[in-house]
């Protein structure tokens, strides 16, 4: 499943960006005091995006955004996202202002200690869901904490832990943002179902084929603290789920 594979990647968005800053000419003393007088009494053109239409420019796109999203553990400050992009165009330029041999080690404690800390703030966000998801009308909450409630019953069968099922879904945070979605790929998944999150193996085991039904999955039963690329540590899931055949029932 798509939402389970996502593999890990350095990080940074604004690798695009970065290039033509890389290449940009250092100023003088005197012709910054210059730049930045006209830049009082006129307003700087904004720089054309540049059009994405090879398929090397998309892809090299694709992988600013596989960058970005994996610094998403590290909660930076936008004055820390700059300091990111400044560390790329100097590395670019080939004048790195620290040695990376001396601080480089220290990038996995920061990371852990960011983590940590993303993953408290989302389940503070969370806890106010969680408890109005539980108390709506239909909706069930079992002892690992998954909410469950059925949006349309099924009538075929119900598939076991070790069975290997095909549905169609669409996961969201608690604000509603989409991060997933099978339908967006116009292409259903199949997994065995004792091989994903632990929500869904609990979840997906008390629908019936033709049914469809909403999984709210706290973080212990999704990805814990740790997360995945795009998926902040510590984030409340939900999916609605559609279960669309089950092999060899």
């Amino acid at each position: 499943m798509r939402f389970q594979s996502i593999f890990m990647m350095p990080s940074v968005l604004a690798f695009l960006v970065l290039s033509s800053n890389a290449q940009a000419p250092k100023q003088t003393a005197a012709s910054a005091s210059t730049a930045k007088k006209k830049a009082t009494t006129a307003a700087v053109p904004h720089k054309a995006t540049p059009t994405l239409t090879t398929d090397d420019e998309k892809t090299i796109y694709s992988l600013g955004l596989s960058i970005y999203r994996s610094l998403g553990q590290f909660d930076l400050s936008p004055a820390e996202l700059e300091i990111v992009k400044r560390a790329m165009s100097d590395a670019a330029a080939g004048k790195p202002a620290v040695e990376l041999s001396t601080w480089g080690p220290k990038i996995d404690p920061l990371a852990k200690a960011r983590a940590a800390r993303v993953a408290a703030k989302q389940k503070t966000v969370s806890n106010a869901f969680l408890t109005k998801a539980a108390s709506e009308p239909g909706a069930s909450k079992t002892d690992s904490g998954l909410i469950y409630k059925e949006i349309k019953p099924g009538s075929g069968a119900s598939p076991a832990a070790t069975d290997t099922v095909k549905v169609n879904y669409r996961g969201t945070f608690v604000d509603g943002k989409e991060f997933d979605s099978s339908y967006s790929r116009n292409q259903p998944a199949e997994f065995p179902l004792n091989g994903v999150i632990r929500c869904w193996t609990e979840g997906v085991q008390k629908m019936k084929v033709g049914g469809k039904s909403r999984l709210v999955c706290p973080s212990d039963i999704a990805y814990g603290d740790q997360g995945r690329p795009g998926i902040p540590g510590g984030s409340t899931l939900i999916f609605e789920i559609e279960l669309l055949s089950i092999s060899g029932k």
